[in-house]
């Protein structure tokens, strides 16, 4: 028999597989993997750039999205406010991280998963604001970096204050979403119509008070609405039920009268075609709101947009008769 040797056991233990700890991705809290770069892009909300598209709507409007140098601004506006726009979600991930651990959504982001630290947060978003502003300075008009400023403080100051105060909250959520538009008229240098204006803060608000609404009833059925940190409980949901559709049927309206209006004659070959896509956006935001007081909604609106074939639908539906009015 061969003697057993000392050094035996530590060749099997040089000799046996290891998984190697870099190679490794991390692990949240609740034991799931996570790989750090598909962690950070999570921590960006990729999906939330496609609310920048609004940065295109006075290009479109105007009829004149198809031009070479106005295209290139509006996707290097694109580019540059969501950039900037990951970066104020990735401080408002930071500091909600302790309260969105207990939220049953919310929980799985990256910082409130600990798939993300807090170190790393505090670095890469700055990073990213930094980043979009540079974008901005060097290719876009000093008007579109000033409303790039407005956006950085205004949703800065959502995260650290204004989101606790209610139904301050939701106005300056709307605002954030007309600001975009106004940002598309800076960098593309079209003016931005009072009817634009007015449809965006009326539909956006709709938006806004929508999303809180659905979170009262996900927080509802989950844990005690006391504690969401937006100042909200499940006793607003009837009064946000009300004056959320209301916000939205005004925006209706408010493109109902845009029909009507002389400067609608200039753009379009046949206005009266327009009054299609009335029916449509009222049929969208009865849909949406109805969606949320069944809960099955998730808590934001448009990323619930991005993955509904109805809203698709409807989107096709309209864009097609923008078209036929101006065509003829």
């Amino acid at each position: 028999m061969m003697p057993r040797t000392a050094s035996a056991e530590p060749l099997r233990s040089l000799t046996s597989p290891r998984p190697s700890v870099l190679a490794s991705p991390s692990l949240s809290s609740s034991g799931t993997a996570h790989h750090p770069a598909r962690s950070a892009l999570r921590a960006m909300r990729l999906h939330q750039w496609a609310k920048n598209a609004l940065v295109a709507l006075p290009a479109a409007l105007a009829h004149r999205i198809g031009e070479a140098d106005v295209w290139m601004a509006v996707v290097t506006a694109i580019v540059s406010l969501g950039l900037v726009a990951s970066g104020t979600y990735v401080v408002n991930d930071l500091l909600d991280r302790e309260r969105d651990a207990r939220h049953p959504t919310k929980r799985h982001r990256p910082f409130a998963s600990g798939a993300l630290s807090p170190g790393f947060g505090w670095v890469f978003g700055p990073a990213l604001v930094g980043v979009g502003f540079a974008l901005a300075w060097v290719l876009l008009p000093p008007l579109f970096v000033g409303a790039l400023a407005v956006y950085l403080v205004t949703t800065l100051a959502y995260s650290f204050a204004l989101k606790r105060l209610v139904l301050v909250d939701v106005v300056v959520l709307a605002g954030l979403y007309a600001l975009r538009v106004l940002a598309g008229g800076a960098a593309t240098g079209i003016a931005v119509s009072e009817w634009l204006l007015a449809f965006s803060l009326f539909f956006f608000l709709g938006l806004a008070l929508m999303k809180r609404y659905a979170e009262l009833r996900i927080l509802e059925k989950e844990v005690s609405a006391r504690d969401n940190g937006r100042g909200y409980t499940v006793e607003d949901a009837a009064m946000l039920r009300a004056l959320g559709p209301a916000a939205g049927f005004m925006a209706v309206l408010v493109f109902a009268l845009y029909v009507t209006s002389p400067d609608v004659a200039a753009l379009y070959a046949r206005p009266d075609l327009l009054w299609l896509a009335a029916p449509l956006l009222a049929y969208w935001t009865m849909r949406m709101w109805m969606l949320a007081h069944r809960g099955t909604m998730t808590d934001e609106p448009v990323a619930y947009a991005i993955r509904d074939r109805a809203s698709y639908v409807v989107v096709a539906l309209t864009a097609g008769v923008l078209v036929l009015a101006s065509i003829g």
